[in-house]
């Protein structure tokens, strides 16, 4: 299936839910009506006072939603008016958003239909009861988010009124795209993927609403370009198809090699699900992909597809200056794919961001591991823990079948567990979402509280901002440096690892470095290190990254950053992505060569930012 199949009629956003696709969805992305509830005082629908028009999915911090809010607010409401037609008796109608920050309540003529707390992740409505065909209902989103609340996860997002050090502007309400589903009485939910290269199969968990019939078959055909790979019918039993699918071996590596997913080559298995009756009928179709590959530690090293494999890795957090958390569109998200392997790189960890599916599927597509981490909440609670784990449950229901999530990440530098090495209850914490992500998903490394005070993971990841090669090339020597690094130093100013909870042989990275800034910066910005001109920026990234990348002891790294992001102007690209040195120079830095591929996409690049260019002089 091609990338325009994908997209569909979705246009600039690309079908919000890549990994599972239905025709007949209905965008209800564009303009609603909008106001803002500074003090949280409305309560019901009724209350509202209309005064302005905001373009949905960007929120209304952001110049592109046409609010551009600045300050201090509680609340925020969105009114548009929604008609469906062609519904059949049976049929259901659902309303999915992509997330709204940070707790939503959504009315249609009046009647609640819905309530969600945490701002980044899905959830839907059942709004058939309240929709009659042909006839314009009103739709109303309530979105409630404490500007000041440390006690939720909120990532980057500032409490301060303007953006400071390391944190960005705020994310109120509706940030991912919203639409309406018409589903058949009995239709394909959920769907989760694994893979076991060891028996050569592809796991599947399918979720039937309206299963408890027992006269319902699932058809499962995979295909691999024209190639057919399974094609099998299960039955529906409780609701549920539950099946591991034997593949054909190729029994040859080379043959099988084709088959597997990696960076160099990301090979995804395209799938169509049919649901069918007992008469025969078709009930439901949908189309979703797959992939072969596996991950894990293995020693000190990180394990793809049963062999070691050294991450080059930059670090992602996935803000655009006129959209904030929101892409400018879907090929903006394909782009950073795209920019990030150009660099050299071959994975990215999205940093204190649960990032858009389409950023994973294009991920999926052009073969970028991902380590996805859990926004973190600043203050420790009950209720911020609980809050916490139950977003993180969402996070891993959402993206544990894209093959590009190598790692999960719960936790970072200590950020809602401040008091790690004296407070039992917060080291309690991290172990207790660490063997909580391990049991619902064992497929993947599991990385406690990254940056450093580990008491449970799977990989040990240091950052370390020190601007001297020679003390980095020094600290992460291999052989005698080990007990050194772990008893002595502290890179942050924090042990690596608690006490009591030693180095147990587990592969260890260097996850932050770098935060190089280019003095041509302009406004209040920063960085970790500043070099004066582009020549002297390109000679300490080429000094830095041949030492990182050979050192012996680390099984790979995250350089900071991908992207200058509001003050912080320390990424490798400018925040409009356009390079600070060339893609070329970087890409050789990084990885001490090019893939075969880059040409092709950095033409690609070139074409996309020259279109764009134009448009700017248009407007």
């Amino acid at each position: 299936m091609s990338d325009t199949d994908r997209r569909g009629p979705w246009g600039p956003r690309g079908y919000p839910r890549p990994q599972l696709v239905r025709e007949g969805a209905i965008s209800l992305d564009g303009p609603w009506a909008f106001a803002l509830d500074p003090m949280a005082a409305w309560r019901l629908p009724g209350d509202v006072e209309w005064t302005d028009s905001i373009l949905v999915p960007f929120a209304p911090e952001t110049r592109a939603s046409g609010i551009e809010a600045e300050g201090f607010f509680r609340a925020c409401w969105y009114g548009r008016d929604l008609t469906v037609s062609d519904v059949r008796p049976d049929d259901r109608l659902v309303l999915r958003f992509g997330a709204v920050d940070y707790r939503a309540t959504v009315w249609i003529d009046g009647t609640m239909v819905s309530e969600h707390e945490g701002g980044h992740t899905p959830f839907s409505a059942d709004v058939t009861s309240v929709l009659s065909p042909d006839r314009t209902h009103h739709l109303v989103v309530r979105a409630e988010d404490d500007p000041h609340d440390l006690a939720k996860p909120r990532g980057k997002q500032d409490w301060q009124r303007t953006p400071h050090s390391i944190w960005y502007p705020r994310t109120t309400g509706i940030w991912q795209s919203v639409w309406l589903e018409r589903l058949p009485g009995s239709h394909i939910e959920a769907l989760r993927w694994t893979s076991n290269l060891e028996g050569w199969e592809i796991g599947l968990q399918a979720v039937i609403d309206g299963g408890n019939r027992d006269d319902l078959r699932l058809q499962v055909r995979l295909t691999h370009g024209e190639r057919l790979i399974a094609d099998d019918t299960y039955a529906v039993l409780s609701g549920e198809v539950d099946r591991r699918i034997a593949l054909p071996d190729p029994g040859i590596d080379d043959f099988r090699n084709e088959l597997l997913w990696s960076p160099s080559t990301p090979t995804l298995i395209d799938a169509e699900f049919k649901l069918w009756g007992h008469r025969g009928e078709l009930i439901d179709r949908v189309t979703s992909y797959t992939a072969l590959r596996s991950v894990g530690v293995q020693g000190d090293r990180f394990i793809l597809n049963g062999r070691p494999f050294r991450l080059r890795m930059v670090l992602d957090q996935g803000y655009w200056p006129d959209t904030g958390m929101t892409a400018p569109d879907d090929d903006a998200l394909r782009q950073d794919v795209v920019l990030a392997k150009l660099m050299g790189f071959n994975g990215v960890r999205k940093h204190q961001k649960v990032e858009d599916p389409r950023y994973l599927h294009w991920a999926d597509r052009h073969g970028l591991l991902v380590w996805e981490e859990m926004p973190s909440a600043y203050r420790f609670t009950r209720r911020s823990i609980e809050r916490l784990t139950r977003e993180w449950l969402e996070v891993i229901a959402r993206d544990a079948s894209h093959p590009c999530i190598v790692a999960w990440v719960p936790f970072n530098e200590s950020w809602g567990v401040p008091d790690l090495p004296s407070v039992a209850a917060q080291r309690h914490a991290v172990q207790a979402l660490y063997h909580l992500t391990k049991t619902l998903d064992p497929t993947r490394p599991v990385i406690g509280n990254d940056g450093w005070e580990s008491s449970a993971t799977d990989i040990v990841g240091i950052h370390d901002y020190d601007a001297d090669v020679k003390r980095i090339a020094h600290r992460y020597e291999a052989g005698e440096a080990m007990p050194h690094l772990f008893k002595r130093e502290r890179p942050g100013g924090r042990l690596l690892t608690l006490e009591g909870y030693p180095h147990e042989g587990q592969p260890i990275m260097l996850t932050e470095f770098g935060g190089m800034a280019l003095s041509d910066a302009s406004g209040d910005t920063w960085g970790y290190t500043r070099r004066e001109d582009a020549e002297a920026f390109l000679r300490h990234y080429r000094e830095l990254l041949a030492v990182v990348r050979e050192l012996p002891l680390l099984a790979g790294f995250c350089y900071t950053q991908f992207a200058d992001t509001y003050q912080e102007a320390n990424g490798l690209l400018r925040a409009d992505r356009t390079p600070k040195v060339p893609l070329r120079d970087l890409a050789l830095a990084t990885a001490g060569s090019r893939h075969p591929d880059d040409d092709r996409l950095e033409q690609e690049w070139q074409a996309r930012s020259l279109a764009l260019e134009g448009v700017r002089e248009r407007e």
